[in-house]
């Protein structure tokens, strides 16, 4: 289950209540972890080795609507969860990353703000040499469904 970061959850806040100005990113960066992020912006990001966050644009074609994976209509579903519809691709690594534990979708391809953290069901550890890490296409859910 993927958790809001306390500056995205203050940002909602301030949107959604406050009538405060807040414009999503267009695009959003999903990031690689080696210690899985936490509310406060926590959390080791991988480096080096030709890493790079991937830029995935928000649009209802590259995230499913909440009724399903694959979907491109506006969410109708009841469980606040979506999933990538196209794989996401990283670089080859150049280097060894470590065990990836995790992933944050940043508003900024580099720097930038974290606005959700989630940990991998399953660790991967990622070498020099290794095929480009893949979420293949549904593979990378998050629920924000309290």
């Amino acid at each position: 289950m993927g958790a809001l970061t306390n500056y995205f959850e203050n940002k909602l806040l301030d949107l959604l209540l406050r009538a405060q100005a807040y414009t999503p990113p267009a695009t959003l960066y999903i990031g690689l972890d080696t210690v899985v992020g936490n509310e406060a912006g926590g959390g080791t990001e991988v480096s080096g080795g030709s890493y790079a966050r991937v830029a995935v644009p928000a649009s209802l074609v590259n995230w499913a609507g909440s009724q399903g994976a694959g979907t491109t209509a506006a969410s109708s579903g009841t469980g606040g969860t979506t999933s990538n519809n196209a794989s996401i691709t990283f670089p080859v690594p150049t280097a060894d990353w470590g065990s990836v534990v995790g992933f944050r979708l940043w508003d900024a391809s580099s720097g930038g703000n974290a606005l959700i953290y989630q940990a991998l069901t399953t660790p991967k550890t990622i070498n020099n040499g290794d095929a480009a890490p893949v979420f293949n296409a549904g593979a990378l859910t998050i629920q924000i469904d309290n």
